[in-house]
């Protein structure tokens, strides 16, 4: 017993000290990048304020929403904090802005963050939808993957197609230098992620998951999470050249050896810090290399530090 609790006590310092580096590296840097003061008059329609016959798609920042569609995960006050990721619904969080969203599906085509679940696929397409019905040059980044032991829903990619069919941008790496006037009026990159089930191939509607990577890293620790983000980014290609998007996650993670279990109150240690890591990005040399950045918990300002790096790479300030 005494040893459980003094390691308990360990890592309630280990996470204070963390959380003291992190505040003084945004104090003595401060959250200056190009352009960070631009905010879009409309970030429902953000993409088309920025202007779509200039708007690459190598040169977005794109605002994610990680485990996107768990606003209503398990029981409420029960399980719920345990696993809710996003308090908005998917069609929220594209309206404020968002452009990927991530999501992790069982065999029951159920949404579901390891083993809870919530609503059927068919309320995140259906959201999705009534996005894209109400926008004109907004493009989306929806990936799809069967949650890590669970089994894949079988026939997924055919429902996937027969859904979005219509909006579906297919697999091909030319699509990363071209404008989204060029690729209008497809808008989704559908990125299907299966565990076992045939890979989306080159020229299909949907895209494989070579062509969205990551570097997760497991840790409820901030500065460790905000680091190791920040190397793993300086690893990539930059965006100008990279036939693939590569997301970095403005998150950590609750550890079963710390008694802070709920998700919002250990991802909020980092969650405040996004434009910081805009700004180190930029110190560092690396800003060329940013393309999807997530968070946990999605709001305006995330939103509008993204649109305003995208909007200085647009006019050559970045």
């Amino acid at each position: 017993m005494g040893s459980h609790v003094s390691k308990q006590v360990e890592r309630r310092k280990a996470i204070a000290v963390e959380k003291h580096t992190l505040c003084d590296l945004h104090q003595s840097c401060g959250e200056e990048f190009p352009s960070c003061a631009y905010k879009p008059s409309d970030r429902k329609n953000w993409m088309a304020g920025i202007n779509p016959e200039k708007l690459h798609i190598n040169k977005i920042v794109w605002p994610g929403t990680h485990d996107s569609a768990t606003n209503k995960i398990g029981f409420p006050c029960i399980t719920r904090p345990f696993a809710q990721c996003q308090n908005l619904s998917i069609y929220q969080q594209l309206e404020i802005g968002a452009r990927v969203v991530d999501i992790r599906i069982q065999k029951d085509r159920k949404v579901c963050h390891g083993v809870l679940l919530t609503y059927n696929i068919d309320v995140v397409i259906s959201d999705v939808k009534k996005f894209l019905s109400e926008t004109q040059y907004e493009i989306i980044i929806l990936e799809i993957r069967t949650e890590f032991g669970h089994e894949d829903p079988p026939e997924f990619d055919k429902y996937l197609v027969d859904q979005l069919g219509e909006f579906l941008i297919p697999q091909d790496d030319h699509v990363f230098d071209k404008t989204i006037s060029e690729l209008l009026p497809k808008r989704v990159i559908c990125v299907w992620k299966p565990r076992k089930s045939p890979q989306p191939k080159a020229g299909s509607p949907l895209w494989n998951a070579g062509h969205l990577k990551d570097n997760w890293i497991d840790t409820d620790l901030p500065s460790t999470k905000f680091e190791s983000n920040l190397k793993h980014l300086s690893n990539q290609p930059p965006v100008s050249s990279r036939k693939f998007f590569y997301r970095v996650e403005n998150t950590v993670t609750p550890k079963a050896d710390n008694p802070v279990l709920c998700v919002k109150p250990v991802t909020g240690r980092i969650h405040g810090y996004a434009r910081l890591f805009i700004t180190q990005c930029f110190s560092r040399g690396i800003a060329d290399r940013l393309q999807i950045f997530s968070t946990d918990f999605i709001d305006e300002d995330f939103v509008d530090a993204c649109v305003a790096v995208t909007y200085a790479r647009v006019e050559g300030k970045a």
